[in-house]
């Protein structure tokens, strides 16, 4: 069974950045990819961005507008995502999860053991 932890979530201000942590812990990580997703209040689940297994492919959502990086440390089992120039809409808690194939899609039911989100919140 996988589990995975997020950390690393604040509050910021707009404009600055924050680099968040996922680990990953069970058996078949290394094969899959992974991927980041984002809830804001009474709102859907939102696709963040995805890594492949190899962490030699990204893909992003719409929100990242070039501002976000996906990377993973395949030894450790964690994956990271670094958001830059951070506004006030990108407030919501942010959740990663294990792809069930070996590259991450958009759709949150391709994905399993989720962690319990890490809430970001950019606020002046």
């Amino acid at each position: 069974q996988v589990h995975m932890i997020e950390s690393g979530g604040r509050l910021v201000q707009p404009g600055d950045s924050v680099t968040l942590s996922c680990t990953g812990s069970g058996s078949g990580l290394s094969t899959v990819g992974m991927g980041w997703f984002r809830q804001a209040q009474e709102r859907e689940r939102e696709f963040v961005g995805a890594i492949s297994w190899r962490g030699d492919g990204t893909h992003y959502g719409a929100a990242s507008k070039g501002r976000f990086t996906i990377s993973r440390e395949k030894a450790s089992n964690t994956m990271y995502l670094r958001m830059n120039n951070l506004e006030p809409a990108d407030t919501a808690v942010y959740y990663c999860a294990a792809a069930t194939g070996s590259i991450g899609t958009r759709f949150p039911n391709m994905y399993r053991g989720w962690g319990q989100g890490t809430q970001v919140t950019v606020s002046a």
